[in-house]
């Protein structure tokens, strides 16, 4: 039972969140307003601001605040290099390891027919254009390991091999520094399939 509209309102915004349910949204909700009114209001004026001026970067795609986002008008980053991801937060991880300077662009998703997600969807004839510009000589596949990011990065693959471009795609399997019997099965069964030679 909810004593207030508003309250009720508030609850069901914050559900919106991945893995928030209704106790979880219930729980935020009361915190902001009992104990940290101050907090919502810089909660209130970030978001407004972030939806009102956050958009994606023309070049690659990933969130930012300007029309080309702070990495594509580096120039110190390498500009042969094009690293091709999912999603935004995906940029984020490859960033916080500090070991790659190229470039990337961010498809917005994976393929996906039966949820009706085409190479349409994901911007592929943006990233084609962007390849036929002849400044790109690597492309780095780093779609994720599902079937779907798999069958992504397959596609994807073909496509840049027709443009004469090389394709690599980032290593998958045993994680550094774990023993092999912390593994599961099906990471072990793809890290010996893609083993490398020394």
């Amino acid at each position: 039972m909810v004593f207030s509209p508003l309250l009720g309102r508030l609850v069901e915004a914050l559900r919106c969140l991945p893995g928030v349910g209704p106790k979880s949204a219930q729980r935020m909700a009361l915190h902001l307003l009992q104990r940290d009114r101050a907090g919502a209001r810089r909660l209130a004026e970030a978001l407004r601001s972030a939806v009102e001026q956050v958009r994606h970067c023309r070049v690659c795609r990933i969130l930012s605040d300007t029309e080309v986002c702070p990495v594509c008008a580096n120039p110190a980053r390498d500009r042969s290099q094009l690293c091709i991801l999912e999603a935004p937060a995906d940029v984020l991880a490859v960033e916080q390891t500090a070991s790659y300077r190229g470039l990337y662009f961010v498809l917005g998703g994976h393929l996906s027919p039966l949820d009706g997600i085409g190479p349409e969807d994901l911007g592929v004839d943006a990233l084609a254009a962007r390849l036929d510009s002849g400044e790109v000589r690597e492309v780095i596949l780093a779609t994720g390991t599902t079937v779907e990011g798999e069958a992504t990065a397959h596609f994807l693959g073909e496509l840049v091999r027709r443009l004469g471009i090389r394709v690599t795609r980032i290593a998958h399997g045993v994680p550094l520094g774990g023993g092999l019997e912390y593994v599961d099965g099906g990471t072990l069964a793809h890290a010996v399939a893609s083993r490398t030679e020394m």
